[in-house]
This record gives C-alpha cells, sequence and structure tokens, in this order.
C-alpha cells in the first residue's frame, strides 16, 4: 500500500482516519483551511487550503493516488475532474454532490424507493407559507446546513419568521419512539457490512448527538428494517466507503430515513474501542478495496460528545479530567482544537460495560463531572 492517499478536510473525523492509517502506515496527505486543525500535528502532510476553491483542490489532489473526504462540504468539480483523470475518489462525486442538497438528497430517497418522511421543495420564506397544512414541520436549508444548523421547527404560521428565505424543504414532523443510526461500509467489489444499530440522543437545543448507546435498545424486527434499509441506500447510491444512515423509529413501527453522511460519523465513534474493526478502518478497508472487517461489538458501548460549555469562548480547558481517568472503561478522545465555543465538538468519551445499568451510571458521570471551558 505505497499509493499517496488524500483527506479533504482536518478535523476531528480527519484525525481518527490518520490515528487508524497510522497502524498501517498509509501516506496520508491532508488539506484544510484551518492552520491549526486537529490533524495538523500529526498529518505526515498538511496543506493550509481552501476546501471549496476549485484549484486548490485541484492542485492539491492532482498528484494523489486516492482521495477521500471527512465532510462534504467540498468542491465537487474538483474531485470529478481528477476522478477524470484516474485518480480513485471515494466517496464518488456524484455521491457527494447528491448528498451536499438535501433537496437533491430527499429526492433520491423517493425515486429510489427508501423511506423517508413527508416532504415539499421550497425556494424562499414565502413558499413554506403556502403549506399551512403541511405543518407542523421542520424548514431544513438545502445546502450548508451542519451540526444543528440549519433546521428550524416550524410549528405553525406564527414561527414563519424562523424559516429559511433560501432554497430547502419543508419536512413533515415525525412522531418518533427513537433516533437510530446504522454505518455500513462498501467496497468496489459491492461488498457490504453494517455494525450495530445504535440510539442516539440528541442535544434538545442544538440538534446534534449529545450521547448514544449501542447496540440501540429495539425489537429485532425494527433492527433488522434498519439495517436493511442501511443497506439498501449504500446500494442506490453506490458508494465506495463508509455510509452513516440516520434513521427515525415512529411509533407505529415504521423505520424512515433522516438523513445520511457519506464518511465516518459521530454515531460511530465508539467503534475504536467497542468493536473488532472501527468505522475509520472500515472506511480505509472499503477504499483501498481489502477485505472487510469484522463489525462484531464486544460489549455494550456509549459515546458522549465533549461540547463546549455556553458562555465560554477562548483557550480551551477540559475540567472533570481526574474523575473521567479514574473510572473503569472509559476512554476519552480530545481532538485537539485550541479554541473552545458554546456547544462547539471538542471532544468524545467512549464507555464500555456489559451491565447496561452500569453502562447508564457512567454515562451521567461523564455528563456531570467534565466541562469544556475558557481559560
Amino acid at each position: 500500500m505505497n499509493q499517496k492517499i488524500g483527506i479533504l478536510g482536518g478535523g476531528q473525523l480527519g484525525l481518527m482516519l490518520l490515528q487508524a492509517a497510522i497502524d498501517w502506515h498509509l501516506d496520508i496527505h491532508v488539506l484544510d483551511p484551518d492552520p491549526d486543525a486537529p490533524c495538523r500535528r500529526i498529518a505526515p502532510h498538511f496543506k493550509q487550503g481552501s476546501l471549496q476553491d476549485y484549484d486548490t483542490v485541484y492542485n492539491w489532489g492532482k498528484n494523489l493516488d486516492i482521495i477521500t473526504i471527512e465532510i462534504e462540504k467540498v468542491n465537487v468539480d474538483a474531485l470529478a475532474a481528477l476522478r477524470d483523470e484516474g485518480k480513485l475518489v471515494y466517496p464518488q462525486p456524484s455521491v457527494i454532490r447528491k448528498i451536499q442538497d438535501k433537496r437533491i438528497q430527499k429526492q433520491f430517497y423517493k425515486e429510489n424507493d427508501l423511506p423517508t418522511a413527508e416532504f415539499v421543495l421550497t425556494k424562499t420564506r414565502a413558499d413554506v407559507a403556502k403549506h399551512a397544512d403541511f405543518l407542523p414541520a421542520f424548514h431544513k436549508l438545502g445546502k450548508d446546513g451542519y451540526d444543528g444548523r440549519g433546521v428550524q421547527h416550524i410549528d405553525s404560521l406564527e414561527d414563519l419568521g424562523k424559516a429559511f428565505d433560501a432554497p430547502g424543504l419543508l419536512e413533515k414532523a415525525v412522531d418518533f419512539e427513537k433516533e437510530i443510526a446504522v454505518i455500513v461500509a462498501r467496497n468496489p467489489a459491492g461488498v457490504m457490512k453494517t455494525f450495530p444499530v445504535v440510539e442516539m440522543v440528541f442535544h434538545p437545543e442544538h440538534n446534534l448527538v449529545d450521547y448514544l448507546f449501542a447496540p440501540a435498545e429495539i425489537p429485532e424486527d425494527i433492527r433488522f428494517k434498519a439495517e436493511e434499509i442501511a443497506t439498501r441506500t449504500a446500494e442506490a447510491f453506490g458508494i465506495v466507503g463508509v455510509l452513516a444512515v440516520e434513521m427515525f423509529v415512529t411509533k407505529d413501527g415504521r423505520v424512515l430515513i433522516n438523513e445520511v453522511a457519506p464518511r465516518p460519523h459521530n454515531s460511530g465513534h465508539h467503534t475504536i474501542r467497542a468493536n473488532a474493526t472501527s468505522q475509520y478502518e472500515q472506511h480505509w478497508r472499503a477504499i483501498l478495496g481489502l477485505p472487510l472487517g469484522s463489525t462484531i461489538q464486544y460489549a455494550p458501548a456509549a459515546m458522549v460528545n465533549l461540547l463546549g460549555e455556553a458562555g465560554h469562548t477562548g483557550p480551551a480547558h477540559y475540567e472533570g479530567m481526574d474523575t473521567l481517568l479514574a473510572t473503569e472503561q472509559v476512554f476519552p478522545f480530545l481532538y485537539g482544537k485550541a479554541v473552545t465555543k458554546p456547544h462547539r465538538k471538542m471532544g468524545h468519551v467512549t464507555i464500555v460495560d456489559e451491565n447496561l445499568e452500569s453502562l447508564r451510571d457512567k454515562v451521567a458521570l461523564v455528563k456531570s463531572s467534565v466541562r469544556v471551558l475558557s481559560t
């Protein structure tokens, strides 16, 4: 494996991809606009530059053999040109392009008979007002929504001022029991493997994952539906790499796709400690055309996101680490972001325990004892 491999994006997902790549001595090149990106200190080759500028992405990638991403907000035209010149680009530019725009993404599900919530496309805030009978719903920006940004709950026309005055979609609010996710890997030969279904608990205000449990506590028929939907979705896209499929489990037993991510994902962080193969190693196996690894999970696990504390912006300080490190089978992963901001993802904690009650107690301990503050 002497190919030159590029990662577009040097954030925490890139950092964990790098950590997995080190085991195999892969030659990794990273591009990121932030000179202090998490990958900066350990990447064998790091270049500062825009992920969205055509010339920057093209010139960075032209001397590489394989290119992948850790974030979707990249210049797809440059990736398509590199692919046309013989570079291996995984996930494929066509897949990234579909997923970059939630409007196209949702229509893709409909066209491929993949279950998802009802939706209507909108171009302006005024368009939303035409669909009063569709409320309550969520208004989502077509492009550039990320980590809870770009989503607004529209309960009635009184909330119309919160709607985006830009192309988006209005998605019917789902009366769901749980939010779950499945990470599926697919290699160039079309071989697929899924990781066990996880159950996610979202932050009540900021629409990002607060913590999760793996495997999810769901009936066997729901687990089967979720895994089947995830593999059908990966097959429909034809993706090479890992795909995270976020889903709702409705109170009447349906499983509906919410969104997907064509890369390693927050819902798979725990696999580094809890599974035979992590999602990061699995991504490398998939895009390098290698046999996919076992996804067996050794024990029940949880993952807690460490978010920047409200009211704190500045150099980061992690409070409560002594308590965390004194607890058995609790593993912190800090992302090396120099500056904390309110609700910014600064790290995560993976917890493993055979006893589910003890696992939940440890989640509560982490949430109550660890805070990311500014110095």
